[in-house]
């Protein structure tokens, strides 16, 4: 089954819908799976007087309100249906994260194939039963939480009407962008042995080792930030790819794909090949008259590797030569 590749647009449009289609043209161009952004109401998620994250006050100065930041980020109904056909035409699934209710509501009427929770939603137990009630494919992230908290959720969903083998669970760090001592992509094998679900990775890191290494643990669910250029207004520009390196990234998870392979360990047609050049047979080291018993005097081992096997050797010594072999002649028993 291939990884899918979520590029994560978020809210790096700055509330412009050409900038917005700029960049799922850039998730096609890339060849992601799907491109993401995210619904919500700014009255709904925060307080008025709510403060920003730290990295939001690095990256966007602090003369406004997480709110008064977010109202200008909103996304209508009609933009969403919009968005949601110009990535269709472009052979992209369309995702956006509800923040609140009434998100989740809007969404809905978008008859959207896969849904994803955001981690600080992780502990709201309304939003999580009207999500779940959905029973639609959920990809669940869990930065900030303990296995327990996830736990949790995943119960919730499974109650509220998510069949199990719907849901995904991303193991992530909610930081912008996060230190790489800080990722921990074990606890992303701790998550699927000890809730058997299936996991994937949210990478707010720079670069694109870390998803590279993810898939090559085991996630079936990368999502990661992008954004026409880091030097952009907005609070998450600075932790994004720029285009170049979303298509990397997405180059780099479908090669390790096809290196990770099949478990089975046997050699492949050009490996049967070559072994013909590189693997050796027994030979005979100088001349053996008819009748002659095999000896390690008289036999050794050399290159091509189309004769007997040199492990055969114990069954060959003490043998009579029932021919005369010159030296280097492949031995026959």
């Amino acid at each position: 089954m291939s990884v899918f590749i979520i590029a994560e647009a978020g809210v790096n449009h700055n509330g412009d819908v050409a900038l917005a289609k700029k960049l799922i043209a850039v998730a096609a161009m890339a060849k992601a799976d799907a491109v993401k952004f995210q619904t919500f109401k700014a009255e709904n998620i925060v307080t008025a007087v709510a403060e920003k994250a730290t990295y939001q006050i690095q990256n966007t100065g602090n003369d406004e309100t997480q709110s008064q930041m977010l109202k200008r980020l909103e996304l209508s109904y009609d933009v969403h249906e919009e968005l949601q056909q110009y990535a269709i035409e472009r052979g992209l699934i369309f995702m956006s994260t509800p923040f609140d209710l009434d998100s989740i509501d809007l969404l809905s009427r978008l008859h959207l194939e896969i849904w994803k929770i955001p981690s600080g939603e992780i502990t709201n137990l309304p939003y999580l039963r009207r999500i779940g009630a959905l029973n639609k494919r959920l990809i669940m992230s869990t930065g900030m939480s303990t296995l327990d908290e996830v736990s949790a959720a995943i119960a919730v969903l499974i109650e509220s009407g998510t069949a199990k083998d719907k849901l995904t669970v991303l193991h992530c760090h909610t930081d912008y962008p996060t230190q790489m001592a800080d990722v921990n992509l074990r606890a992303m094998l701790t998550m699927r042995n000890e809730l058997a679900v299936k996991v994937g990775y949210s990478d707010h890191t720079l670069g694109i080792e870390v998803p590279i290494a993810a898939v090559a643990l085991g996630a079936t669910v990368i999502e990661k930030h992008f954004t026409l250029d880091r030097n952009l207004p907005g609070p998450d520009h600075r932790a994004s790819l720029e285009p170049e390196e979303l298509k990397a990234m997405v180059r780099s998870i479908r090669n390790v794909e096809q290196v990770l392979g099949s478990a089975i360990k046997q050699p492949t047609k050009q490996e049967k090949e070559i072994m013909k050049v590189a693997r050796k047979s027994l030979v005979a080291a100088r001349d053996i008259a008819v009748g002659e018993l095999f000896t390690k005097e008289n036999i050794t081992v050399k290159r091509p590797g189309t004769g007997l096997s040199p492990m055969l050797w114990f069954k060959v010594i003490g043998r009579i030569a029932k021919k005369d072999f010159q030296l280097d002649d492949f031995i026959e028993i």
